[in-house]
Parts: C-alpha cells; sequence; structure tokens
C-alpha cells in the first residue's frame, strides 16, 4: 500500500527538542506491548506538571501527521524505508492511534487517554495541536467502551479541553438545544441523587450541572423544582447550600440554579427563597471581601435574577448599599505605586475589563424601571464619566454593558434633560453606531431613540451630527431589531419637528423604502412606520406640504393596509393618518376625491370594534368641520354617501366616547 506523507520535516525544530523527551515518543513504536505501556506511563509522569516537557513532546509532533487508520496500513509505511517514521509520526498522533485500537489494552487506553489530558492542561497551542489531530472523535468513541476507567480518562481530557478557550463548543455539539436532550435522556432523575453524595466534589459537580441545564430552560425549571431527594425538594436543597457556612463556591452555584428557576417562572420573584435567600446571597458576592472572580459571578447573576422585576430592583438597590459598593468595581487594577506585588497586578489587571463589565450590567438592571434608584446610580461617584469611558473601551463586552447601563438610565426623563446633556453623552453614542457589531448596535440604537424623544436637550445636536442618514440606513438591516430602533428614532425625531427635519426624513427614506417598510411582515416595524407617517402628516401647513410631494404614495400606502389582513392597532393607526390628512386645508381633498377611500372610512364607522370606528369619526369630523372652505360641499356629499345616517345610529351608542363624537357630527349639519 502506498503511504504519501502530508509535509516535509522540520530538522530546525526538531533538533532543538531535548533528547530525553525523543526517548520517550520512540517508545511508543517499540513492537513489545509491555515496553509500549510502560512507555507511556513514563511519559505522564515525565509531563505531568512540566510545561516545558509537554511542549518538547508537542514539538516533536509539530510535523502536520501521516493519517494511518489500520495496523496494516502502518506496517505498509513503516516497512517502505522511505523516511524515519518516528520522526514523523508525531507523538499526540501516535496516542490517539494506540487509544483507537481495539487490540491495545485497556490499561494502555486509559494511560494515553491520561496523558492527552495532561498535555491538554498545557498552553492553548498544546491544545490546537492535538484539536489538529482530530482528538475529539476519538475520545467521544471512548464513551462507548465498557471500562469505567478509561471513560472517565476519556471524560477528563473531554473536559480540559473545551475549558480551553480556543476549543469551539460546536467541535461538541451540532443540535440547538442540548439541555433538552440531557435532559429527555434522563439527566434530572440521575444527577439528583448526587446532590446529597458524602464527598464535596461530586455534590459542586451536580450543582454545576444544575445551573447549567436549568439556565433559560423554562421545561428543565419547572421539572427542578418538583423533584425531591430523600424527601426534600431540589429549591430547599439548594437554598441550604446558600447558607454562609457553606463553601463560597456552593453558595453562588446554588443561588445560580434557583435565579435560573426564578427567571423561568419556576419559582415565583416573591418567594421567600428569592427574595431572603438568593438575593442577598448575590449581594454578599459582590462586597470587598470576596475575590475578583466571585464578585464578578455575583453580580452579573443578580443582574440576570433582578432584570425584569421591578420590587426585586428596589430590594435589591437597599441592600447593603450595593449602588455604592459597585462603584469599586471601577478602580481595578490598582494604582500601580500600591501593588508592590506584580501577581496581583497581573490578577488585577486580568479581571479589570470583567469587573467593569459585571457593574454595568447590574446598573442597568437596577435602574431599568424605577426613577429614585436611577438617580442614585448617576450620583454615585463618577458614574456618567465612567459610562461615556465605557463606550470606548477595547473590550467588546465592557462596550455593550456600558451601552445597555446608558440605555436603561436614558429612559428617565430627568436624567436626559440634566446629566446626559452636562455630560454630552451624545457624542460617543453617535461614535458607537458608525461602526460597531450588530449586538452593540441593537441597544445603542435603542438608546439613541430615547435620545431623540422631544423633551431631550440632545435631539438637536443629534440631527446636526447626521443622525437622519445613519438611521434611514438602519431600516434597511436585514436585523428585524435593527430595522425597529431606525424607524422608531425616526418616529421620535419627526414628533412636532419642523418641516425642513420632515422633508429630510422623507428624503433619506425614499418612497421605495417607506413601502418597503409598510409591508414589512414584522408588525413591530409596520406599526412604527405608521407612527412616524402620523408625526410627519401633523399641524396643517406641514400636511398640505407632505400631501402635496407624496400625497399619491401615501394614499396607496393607505388603501393598501386598509385592505390588508392586519390587527386591529395597525388599522387604528392607519384611519388616524387619514384623520390627520383630513385636517389639512389642501390635503383634504385627496380624500374628497378619491370614492374607494370614502367607502372604506364608511365601512369602518360600522366595525363591531368601537376603536376604529372613533377613529374614522375623526376622518369625518374633519372633512365636515364648519368653519372650513369648502365644507358645504363636502357634508353634502358624505350626506349622499348615508354617513349622516351612520351618525344618527352612532348617537345612541352605548359607548359614550361612540355617542359624543357622533352628536358632535351631527351638529356640524345643524350649524
Amino acid at each position: 500500500m502506498a503511504c504519501v506523507l502530508e509535509a516535509p520535516l522540520r530538522m530546525s525544530v526538531l533538533s532543538e527538542v531535548t533528547a530525553s523527551s525523543r526517548h520517550y515518543v520512540d517508545r511508543l513504536f517499540d513492537l513489545d506491548p509491555q515496553k509500549v505501556l510502560q512507555g507511556v506511563i513514563d511519559m505522564k509522569n515525565a509531563v505531568i506538571g512540566n510545561n516545558k516537557q509537554k511542549a518538547n513532546l508537542i514539538v516533536l509532533g509539530a510535523v502536520p501527521s501521516l493519517k494511518v487508520s489500520t495496523k496494516k496500513e502502518f506496517s505498509c509505511w513503516r516497512s517502505s524505508g522511505i523516511v524515519n517514521w518516528k520522526g514523523v509520526m508525531n507523538g499526540g498522533n501516535w496516542l490517539l492511534y494506540l487509544l483507537q485500537q481495539e487490540t491495545s489494552s485497556t490499561e494502555l487506553r486509559t494511560e494515553c487517554a491520561v496523558v492527552l489530558g495532561s498535555l491538554a492542561m498545557g498552553t492553548e497551542n498544546n491544545v490546537k495541536s492535538l484539536l489538529d489531530c482530530h482528538i475529539i472523535p476519538a475520545l467521544l468513541q471512548g464513551l462507548l467502551s465498557p471500562d469505567l476507567k478509561f471513560i472517565e480518562a476519556c471524560l477528563r481530557c473531554l473536559r480540559t479541553i473545551f475549558i480551553s478557550p480556543v476549543t469551539p463548543e460546536d467541535l461538541l455539539y451540532t443540535g440547538p438545544d442540548h439541555q433538552t436532550i440531557l435532559f429527555n435522556h434522563g439527566a434530572v432523575q440521575n444527577i439528583a441523587h448526587l446532590l446529597v453524595s458524602t464527598s464535596y466534589k461530586v455534590r459542586m459537580q451536580a450543582l454545576k450541572c444544575f445551573s447549567v441545564l436549568a439556565f433559560e430552560n423554562p421545561q428543565v425549571s419547572m421539572t427542578l423544582v418538583n423533584v425531591s431527594v430523600d424527601g426534600e425538594l431540589l429549591p430547599q436543597i439548594f437554598v441550604k447550600m446558600l447558607q454562609r457556612d457553606k463553601p463560597i463556591e456552593m453558595q453562588l452555584t446554588s443561588a445560580k440554579c434557583l435565579t435560573s428557576m426564578c427567571r423561568a417562572g419556576a419559582i415565583r420573584t416573591d418567594d421567600s427563597c428569592i427574595v431572603l435567600k438568593t438575593l442577598p446571597c448575590l449581594v454578599r458576592m459582590c462586597s470587598k471581601e470576596r475575590l475578583l472572580e466571585e464578585r464578578v459571578e455575583g453580580a452579573e447573576t443578580l443582574a440576570y435574577l433582578i432584570e425584569t422585576d421591578v420590587e426585586l430592583q428596589r430590594i435589591a438597590s437597599i441592600t447593603d448599599h450595593l449602588i455604592v459598593m459597585l462603584a469599586d468595581y471601577f478602580k481595578y487594577p490598582s494604582s500601580v505605586s500600591a501593588i508592590t506585588d506584580i501577581k496581583r497586578l497581573d490578577h488585577d489587571l486580568k479581571h479589570a475589563h470583567e469587573l467593569r463589565q459585571a457593574a454595568f450590567k447590574l446598573y442597568a438592571s437596577l435602574g431599568a424601571n424605577d426613577e429614585d434608584i436611577r438617580k442614585k446610580i448617576i450620583e454615585t461617584e463618577n458614574m456618567m464619566d465612567r459610562i461615556v469611558n465605557g463606550l470606548s473601551e477595547s473590550s467588546i463586552k465592557v462596550r455593550l454593558a456600558a451601552v445597555r447601563c446608558l440605555h436603561s438610565l436614558s429612559r428617565s426623563v430627568q436624567q436626559l434633560r440634566t446629566s446626559f446633556q452636562d455630560h454630552a453623552v451624545w457624542k460617543p453614542l453617535m461614535k458607537v453606531l458608525q461602526n460597531a457589531p450588530n449586538e452593540i448596535l441593537i441597544v445603542a440604537s435603542s438608546t439613541l431613540c430615547n435620545l431623540l424623544l422631544e423633551f431631550s436637550p440632545s435631539k438637536e445636536p443629534i440631527l446636526e451630527s447626521g443622525a437622519i442618514e445613519l438611521l434611514c440606513s438602519l431600516t434597511q438591516s436585514e436585523n428585524l431589531a435593527l430595522r425597529v430602533n431606525g424607524i422608531w428614532a425616526l418616529m421620535n425625531m419627526a414628533f412636532q419637528a419642523e418641516q425642513k427635519i420632515k422633508s429630510d426624513i422623507l428624503r433619506g427614506l425614499s418612497t421605495e423604502q417607506l413601502f418597503q417598510l409598510l409591508s414589512d411582515s414584522d408588525v413591530n416595524v409596520l406599526m412604527k412606520t405608521l407612527g412616524l407617517l402620523r408625526n410627519l402628516l401633523s399641524t396643517r401647513p406641514h400636511i398640505d406640504h407632505i400631501m402635496s410631494t407624496h400625497g399619491k404614495q401615501i394614499m396607496q400606502a393607505v388603501t393598501l393596509i386598509l385592505e390588508g389582513e392586519h390587527n386591529i392597532e395597525v388599522k387604528e393607526q392607519t384611519l388616524c393618518i387619514l384623520a390627520n390628512i383630513a385636517d389639512g386645508t389642501t390635503a383634504k381633498e385627496l380624500i374628497m376625491t378619491n370614492d374607494d377611500i370614502l367607502q372604506k372610512i364608511k365601512y369602518y364607522m360600522s366595525h363591531s370594534n368601537a376603536k376604529l370606528q372613533l377613529a374614522a369619526m375623526f376622518c369625518i369630523s374633519n372633512l365636515i368641520w364648519n368653519e372650513e372652505e369648502g365644507s358645504q360641499e363636502r357634508q353634502d356629499k358624505l350626506r349622499d354617501m348615508g354617513i349622516v345616517d351612520i351618525l344618527h345610529k352612532l348617537s345612541q351608542s352605548s359607548d359614550p366616547n361612540l355617542c359624543d363624537k357622533a352628536k358632535t357630527a351631527l351638529q356640524q349639519y345643524l350649524a
């Protein structure tokens, strides 16, 4: 059988490897199985805790490997004499070969898995080299073995590889719902009893497994809440693990389990195990006494727990001075002069980004709803400066968390008028919007929507900075959230705006894009586009000007929506646009000369839904108002259509709003 070498030997590299390292690899190729086993055991002892030795063995395997699938193929290649096969067949690949061979003893296969796991504990380059050797499929195949020691060695190696940041998760998982797969295979029932094991390590691994299984998974969470072990429900077991006398790792992981179950609706937010146990535990984890990594995990879990619940946000904000406590997260790394230990400086630097990210996340959750909490957050030491700095951080995760925090605080009318203006927050926000990944763009554009509200002092400078072009481009995004935010921001921008701004918006969008948005499959995009049109068509001079230039297209769009299969809210908004057009001086003629539109208004006056009836009546009232020129002709035409008869019927309606509006309209005919 012909054998092909994938790449030439790199002798310059191999020459740097120590003779002892060569010796370990050479012994793997001995024909005596016992010598091979002893060679693997010696290799295991040599690499434990010795990264240099691991690197040497990896270098010996740096040459791209010969793909060997059978012993016969290997023997053929070995006997060919073309090249020194010991150098070509790298240590990692030969260990994998031995691990996969059914002819290898179970003891040898187990020792190979142990050595591979040890090599994986070295540098990230080691892991990359092992991945290049296709180690994952080999180890997964090993899990089918009947030998428990071999299975355990394969699992340990897999775990080491997958906790490395260089390992893509999709190498192990191919389906979208891995939690459900584990759940359906009885993971909950099989793991639950391990929570009461006498071994702390076993209890912790079971607890960690549940924290992962329950995260954002209602099905698993609803099941966990009813599972009992030795007569005790799992939530009660988790609460016991939260107690202060338990190891911090156990407290944190138990809190994560209860948090996931609460967010999934399996435990009420006002349950004592959440309010009196989980929340205080997580706040404790944010204190200075805890390790930096514990403070990060505590803050992020607490942010998730309280994210959607107003009462939990209020309770957290007054627990152990949390808002002030979080300010300390921004003080890392400490000044160099204060640090004599270089290891501590390195540790602080490593966690500084994570601390800022966690603090921003928790501040965002705390300030999501309550105005008083937002005020306390903004009044915290240098808070606005920290957010502004966070928007330009090198770390995408910190930038995203900072934007989320800013978005949360931007819901405050008072802060939009004061702190946001004092710190010119709109400037760095606009910069973020120029070039950022979608996940940041979505939150940043949501924040911009708030800064463009009518009462925000930031609105004018944002307009002057070219926001219309940016927002119009967002409406063309394939990302739904960006389309919604783009049109939403334009809607806010158009509210009570000058005619020039409205014209610029229409010009920037173009008629084609406007129709595209009005035919969008997402109702949120459609509603915000209708809201934009309604804001554009406000005040008579603006209505008349816009309808004189875009009237034909707008009337066509209105007709399409009223004829389409849309919900009540969409049609109500569309009728309100018609009512605005009917309020124009010259624009109303576009309705009066369009019999199709008039018939639709008449139809909705008799609709079963009171909201649509009322919106249609606003159209009629604006068309027949006595004080306006041509009112008599319009009244006569509408009378001939039977509108007056409908008004008489509606004046007897049990709905007070309909009744009053109909009577007011009839008075225009009597005046």
